[in-house]
């Protein structure tokens, strides 16, 4: 029980972060950790805290919703649910020590992405060359990622977005990184629930704060500097994969 007050109060934060800059989970996921949890169920039902509030913020982005490179929504929110699917089926069939010991690396994917991702797609796009028609797949790819562990993947499928469809306008993108890791997401939770992988106590108390925090964090875009979040978020996610690193020695 003392746990439940900072449970609550990483699921406000971490709902705003997702709707402003995303890395929401770098929050909730330790705080997990933290309050007790077995990596993968803290994995989990971190996820599943945080499912909510990425509906909240999908639904105030609903009147800038847009498709991406050619592709509708309708087309890419399914498939990137299966994904989802996909990658929380790896995750419950892989072993807890393995798992322990992945965390940190995925943790510096996702710091390196959150620190670089959305620029390296740009810079990319200077010299490759990728067609459009591959974005399906690599979003599939992407959104499997997001179901298994999901550190960064809106940041990861931005980056992929603009070295396809050679647009560098992030803000524009927002609104469909919003609904489609919430599809993927979507995918994840469903497998999550039903293979009783979630602690529901726990995911309650950061699961009603988050909700607020992603509503009240996509109505703040306009107000809080997007460079100064992402700052934080950075900073943020330095200091958990650097103590993710250390619990292994």
């Amino acid at each position: 029980m003392t746990t439940l007050p900072l449970l609550a109060a990483a699921g406000l934060l971490a709902g705003a972060m997702n709707a402003i800059a995303g890395g929401g989970s770098f929050v909730t996921f330790p705080v997990m950790v933290f309050a007790g949890l077995p990596p993968i169920i803290a994995n989990a039902s971190s996820t599943v805290a945080l499912f909510p509030g990425t509906i909240a913020s999908t639904f105030a982005y609903r009147r800038d919703l847009q498709g991406i490179g050619g592709y509708r929504l309708v087309v890419l929110a399914p498939l990137s649910f299966a994904a989802g699917v996909a990658g929380a089926m790896l995750l419950l069939v892989t072993p807890a020590h393995l798992f322990d010991a992945v965390i940190p690396w995925l943790l510096l994917l996702a710091s390196l992405t959150f620190a670089f991702g959305a620029r390296a797609g740009v810079m990319l796009r200077r010299v490759v060359r990728i067609r459009s028609g591959a974005l399906p797949f690599i979003q599939f790819v992407i959104a499997t990622y997001g179901g298994y562990f999901g550190g960064a993947v809106g940041l990861m499928m931005m980056a992929s977005w603009s070295l396809l469809t050679a647009s560098d306008d992030l803000k524009s993108m927002a609104p469909a990184r919003v609904l489609l890791t919430s599809s993927a997401n979507g995918g994840a939770v469903l497998c999550f629930i039903v293979a009783g992988a979630v602690r529901w106590p726990e995911t309650l108390a950061m699961l009603a704060a988050s909700v607020i925090g992603g509503y009240l964090g996509a109505r703040l875009t306009s107000i809080l500097p997007p460079e100064l979040v992402r700052r934080f978020v950075i900073a943020l996610t330095a200091c958990v994969t650097l103590a993710f690193f250390l619990r292994l020695i």
